[in-house]
């Protein structure tokens, strides 16, 4: 495990050293892979999981007021010295923040299905859950909705996608490609490994609420004060306002709930039981769906290339925490492309259409093995600029070169 955080994955190794072509094939095709059950809905499937892992993180929230407790009750009973007992606190608690933080991921991760509509078979049911669920995270059900499927509408699209767009040579003002040197590109982009390292935490740590308060990594085509917050923001169309607010006035209340609960139990027990947590859900959050497009072999297209195919394929899929991200984050990228491709498949049948399409797709199936660690920091390091002009463009990175190029048989960029 240790070790797989040095190495890339042979499929990564692979896809980098193979010129791209993009695919031809449709989504008819495709389509006519799949069998015609796994598009149907069970609202008592879909909702076992919502009851099941919201049961688990409060039988976890419930046994992490024992904490403190059982810590003391060993120091009195067990005659064992207050360093041990320390000790057992930072392991509990410690043990505490990572889990809560996985099980709240899930809720987020259900949240994203019913915004699909596939939790239930019935609208209300699925935006009713979604939206408890969201607004206990902190997140805007209906304004991240109504973004959210603009990015599937135009995933990996230059001028129209909603998420992790990338900026382009004109942004860092570099000089052109063919009179940039060296020198250029350090100024731009050279920066102490400590700093690399404190951002990439901080986008860890606070990407989701900058995208929605900010819309920092989101599309450069919004202008400036674009947020999830204001319902005439140029991210949604005016039948979405209402659902703009209604998200609003979840997050006002539930905002004067947890401030009325820290005033009961503590701003202490408010930090460890809620925040903490509430931070590494914003962590896991940020990271799969950084990696889920954003890659340094994963290409993006401007109009004249891009089709909505090219787009759900231009995804990675990845065996992302292994079977923690099949139980508690259902699939959602372990089987990202066919989730893109068909997003009306309940995620629980997500991996059977996986299995179906790789057959068809073959080497246009992007899979990558490596550590997800690892992956994020490749891609945060590999990934910083596409060029200005180019109909299928790849990240550059802060030597001003790209991971993988175009096949010359293929189009013109």
């Amino acid at each position: 495990m240790f070790f797989s955080l040095f190495y890339d994955a042979p499929e990564y190794i692979n896809r980098k050293n193979t010129p791209f072509t993009p695919s031809k094939v449709t989504w008819n095709e495709l389509y006519s892979a799949l069998p015609k059950d796994i598009f149907k809905k069970s609202s008592v499937k879909g909702l076992s999981y919502v009851v099941r892992d919201v049961a688990l993180a409060i039988v976890l929230y419930k046994l992490a007021w024992l904490v403190d407790p059982t810590a003391t009750a060993a120091l009195r009973r067990c005659n064992v010295s207050l360093d041990h007992v320390w000790i057992l606190k930072y392991i509990l608690w410690f043990l505490y923040f990572h889990v809560q933080g996985i099980l709240l991921t899930s809720w987020w991760c259900l949240a994203h299905e019913a915004s699909h509509g596939t939790l239930s078979s019935f609208t209300l049911v699925n935006d009713v859950v979604g939206f408890i669920l969201h607004t206990f995270l902190l997140v805007p059900y209906f304004s991240w909705k109504s973004s959210h499927l603009s990015h599937h509408a135009s995933t990996v699209s230059v001028e129209r996608d909603e998420n992790y767009v990338p900026r382009t040579r004109s942004n860092f003002a570099l000089p052109a490609d063919d009179i940039a040197n060296a020198a250029d590109y350090r100024e731009a982009f050279e920066e102490t490994p400590i700093y690399t390292a404190f951002r990439l935490v901080s986008m860890q740590v606070f990407g989701l609420v900058f995208y929605l308060l900010f819309n920092r990594k989101g599309s450069p085509r919004h202008p400036p004060g674009t947020n999830h917050f204001n319902p005439y923001s140029s991210l949604f169309k005016p039948q979405e306002r209402s659902g703009v607010v209604i998200s609003d006035i979840g997050l006002a209340i539930m905002a004067c709930i947890l401030y009325r609960w820290a005033m009961q139990v503590g701003f202490g027990q408010f930090l460890r039981l809620y925040f903490v947590p509430y931070l590494l859900t914003n962590h896991w959050i940020v990271m799969l769906t950084y990696l889920q497009h954003t890659d340094p072999t994963i290409p993006y297209y401007r109009r004249s290339q891009w089709s909505f195919v090219r787009g759900a394929l231009a995804s990675v899929d990845r065996p992302f925490l292994g079977w923690i991200g099949r139980v508690f984050f259902h699939n959602v990228s372990h089987n990202h492309i066919s989730h893109h491709l068909f997003s009306s498949v309940p995620f629980y049948n997500q991996p059977v259409a996986t299995e179906c399409i790789k057959k068809m797709l073959k080497e246009d199936y992007n899979y990558d093995s490596t550590n997800s660690f690892r992956a994020l920091y490749r891609t945060f390091t590999e990934c910083e600029f596409i060029e200005d002009k180019g109909d299928i463009v790849f990240f550059k990175n802060r030597q001003g070169c790209t991971n993988r190029v175009v096949a010359s048989s293929s189009v013109s960029t």
